[in-house]
């Protein structure tokens, strides 16, 4: 290997950088108590050298690598840091990451985004196979430039110098330098190629170790920085108000009345209609989503100021087309109602479904299902603290979308993209709710009206649960021919909704592939409330459906539920379905008999997939539930059982599915917003309940269904799609009920 010493360009922009938006860069590092104690704005210290955008390393050896995706509690500032060291040959310890700054990002020509496109910046996304390629890169160039350092302090040849665990060695003599004393003389040298990087048959890290994440102590101990802990000089205060009924507007409000109110500044009119500049950047995902909504504001000294005079404001609003919803049963109907007749073009068409449905003889199954709005309930409500000057716009906030939330506030403000700043700070809590950066508009909308000082701007939890992005409203009617065996011949679903993917029917349809003749038709309802991603968007709905009418097909076939779907995945040429549905059947017991009043539910899904095997992750469950003749429900067991292709971290992987189980349970049993004269009722946990401690069933997640297939697809998500369906399932084989709406607390289980 020859190697030449260069003076890197980008050490000397990223300087100039950071003392721009340095903020950027200490509001997030991970498991590093100092660094939470930084003043706002201090840079990286000089003395961290950098190797790429990626990574740095300091004297004492701490190498900091900046990650773009932000960090919601699934751990992937864990998992970019596993990836570094993995090559890097580090010790783990040594480890620590920040959030990368967008500002640099758009400067450099998104050299942060371009490793996984829109999902870039997004959270939850850390084992794509680019960004996986890129971080590998950056460990294994970093370690060939360090043991290239050494190799020309020792003036031996870099094939005698080998690196591990943060240590350079010199084999033959035995000398050895820590990363941190050459790692300034290291970042300055260039390779004239880049390192192959290992073949993963010899990775000693990644799906070996399974550290914890690397924040949990700044978390516990409260060192980590939430939107809700940003605190600036001369900051104010304001809580927001937003039209009832979503799509309204201000119609007027009386300042006069609350003027004299302790600590009140002023009041703040956000006006949706007011002309804004739409920025010419490319976007990872649509603005449209982003779209201001008509609100008022007070802002004060303090939260509770100005929480207790904008409840005492005046303020009147015209609630527009949205009031003409009544009830959420007119909602619900309008939906059923729109599935019964066809759509004018299917989504999806295979064969003939239609005709063969309408030939006499054979089986016939039919049945509806309608899964409501759902809020995500973020432990943290929505706020966020934006600063405006007249040449610099500065945000902290716990956004899930850093890359949109940087677009959004360039949109929103109208300030150059080079004088932006928008500083990450730690989720509480994002499930989809925090992705399309609505809530980041309100708040640059609201501190613009506020030049020269810092604004937080909160939501009450009333407001974040009432303005939510819900999981989208959705119904769908199915119909199925069996054929001789059983199995359909032919397959027709009409689906109707509103809001954020409602239409991702088709490409749920497995059974596409053993079913001759398919037809997916879909509808949207003209509805005003606002939806947005919801964990497993569309998937979470499209599950419960295709799973609960599997099992319904299965009932008139008089064949046993697991060995029904078996059967139909016989020619499916992805064998991690049938082993999730065996490993999970063998682990629960399916098939032994239960007491009167209990029964076993099966389920399988699979997030990510778009329709084609060996894609996504595949996950089957069996639940278990007890229903007492009165109807009330009991779960006792889940089994889940899961294909990836592998695992990186096998603790993380198990905190995930039981994670998303337990979120799966909840929107099942309990989640479901009411709608009363075109406005969302609930606006409080006493309102819209949520699993306790007391209520989690025994989980019991198995890794038995992994393939072993050379990927490694998300956790976070899919675990959601089969839940509901293996209760629904398990409620059928307890008391012969088909329960075909969710959430099942509001369905009658009473049986004799």
């Amino acid at each position: 290997m020859t190697v030449a010493t260069f003076l890197n360009r980008r050490t000397f922009v990223v300087s100039v950088v950071a003392v721009g938006g340095g903020m950027a860069l200490s509001v997030g590092r991970a498991n590093a108590a100092a660094d939470f104690k930084r003043p706002w704005g201090l840079p990286t210290p000089a003395a961290e050298s950098e190797f790429t955008a990626w990574l740095t390393i300091a004297p004492d050896d701490t190498v900091t690598v900046r990650v773009p995706t932000p960090e919601i509690g699934n751990g992937v500032m864990t998992q970019h840091c596993m990836t570094v060291a993995e090559e890097l040959a580090c010790a783990w310890p040594t480890m620590r990451a920040e959030f990368a700054p967008t500002n640099r990002n758009f400067l450099e020509d998104d050299v942060y985004a371009k490793s996984a496109g829109f999902l870039g910046y997004f959270s939850g996304r850390s084992t794509g196979p680019s960004r996986m390629r890129t971080l590998l890169q950056a460990g294994a160039s970093a370690r060939e430039r360090l043991r290239a350092a050494a190799a020309q302090t020792w003036k031996v040849p870099v094939a005698e110098v080998d690196a591990k665990d943060s240590v350079l060695t010199h084999k033959p003599s035995g000398r050895t330098l820590r990363y941190g004393a050459v790692a300034a003389r290291a970042a300055k040298i260039k390779l004239d190629k880049e390192p192959d990087l290992k073949p993963q048959a010899e990775w000693t890290f990644l799906g070996k170790a399974t550290p914890g994440k690397l924040n949990n102590k700044a978390i516990v101990t409260g060192e980590a920085v939430f939107g809700m802990d940003v605190r600036l000089p001369n900051m104010l205060y304001a809580a927001l108000m937003q039209s009832p009924v979503h799509g309204g507007k201000l119609k007027s409000y009386d300042f006069e009345a609350i003027r004299g109110m302790p600590g009140v500044h002023s009041v703040v009119v956000v006006d949706p209609s007011e002309p804004r500049k739409p920025t010419n950047l490319k976007a990872p995902i649509p603005l449209g989503a982003s779209v201001a909504q008509s609100a008022v504001a007070v802002v004060a000294d303090h939260y509770w100021q100005a929480r207790k005079a904008l409840e005492a404001l005046p303020v009147v609003w015209e609630d527009g087309a949205g009031a003409q919803w009544k009830t959420t049963e007119q909602v619900h109907a309008a939906a059923l109602a729109a599935c019964e007749t066809p759509a004018e073009t299917p989504e999806k068409s295979l064969g003939d479904a239609p005709g063969v449905l309408a030939q006499p003889g054979g089986i016939k199954v039919e049945a509806a299902y309608l899964t409501p709005y759902c809020d995500h309930v973020n432990m943290e409500p929505l706020n966020g603290t934006a600063l405006v000057t007249a040449d610099r716009v500065e945000v902290w906030h716990p956004s899930q979308h850093t890359q949109l939330g940087f677009l959004v506030a360039v949109e929103e403000s109208g300030m150059a993209p080079q004088n932006v700043h928008v500083h990450q700070t730690y989720v509480g809590g994002g499930f989809g709710r925090r992705i399309f950066n609505d809530d980041l508009r309100m708040v640059v909308a609201v501190a613009k009206k506020v030049p020269g000082r810092p604004v937080h701007v909160i939501w009450s939890r009333e407001e974040s649960m009432r303005q939510g992005r819900y999981r989208a409203m959705q119904a769908t009617k199915l119909a199925a021919k069996l054929g001789p065996d059983g199995l359909p011949v032919a397959l027709l679903a009409r689906c109707a909704g509103h809001g954020h993917s409602t239409n991702g029917l088709s490409t749920a349809v497995w059974t596409s592939g053993p079913i001759p003749n398919v037809q997916v038709e879909s509808k949207t309802l003209p509805l005003h409330i606002l939806t947005g991603a919801y964990r497993g968007p569309g998937y979470n709905s499209n599950a419960f459906f295709l799973e609960s009418f599997i099992d319904e097909c299965a009932a008139a076939a008089k064949i046993d539920p697991l060995a029904y779907r078996l059967k139909l995945l016989a020619n499916w040429p992805d064998p991690g379905w049938a082993l999730c549905l065996n490993e999970v059947a063998r682990k629960s017991g399916w098939g032994q008999a239960l007491p009167r009043g209990e029964g076993r539910g099966i389920a399988i899904a699979n997030w990510g997939m778009d329709g084609k095997p060996n894609a996504g992750t595949t996950v089957a469950a069996v639940v278990r539930v007890a229903v007492t003749p009165q109807g009330e429900l009991t779960i006792k067991q889940v089994d889940t059982a899961f294909d990836c292709g592998r695992t990186l971290n096998r603790d993380a992987a198990l905190a995930q599915i039981e994670g998303g189980t337990v979120f799966g349970l909840n929107m099942s049993l309990n989640e479901g917003l009411t709608i009363e004269n075109g406005r969302i009722v609930e606006g409080n946990f006493h309102e819209y309940p949520m699993l306790r401690m007391a209520d989690i069933p025994d989980i019991r997640p198995h890794f038995g269904g992994l393939s072993g297939a050379d990927r490694f697809n998300e956790l976070g998500e899919p675990p959601l799609g089969p839940i509901g369906p293996a209760i629904a399932n398990a409620i059928f084989a307890a008391t012969g009920k088909r329960i075909r709406q969710t959430p099942f607390r509001k369905q009658d289980l009473a049986w004799t």
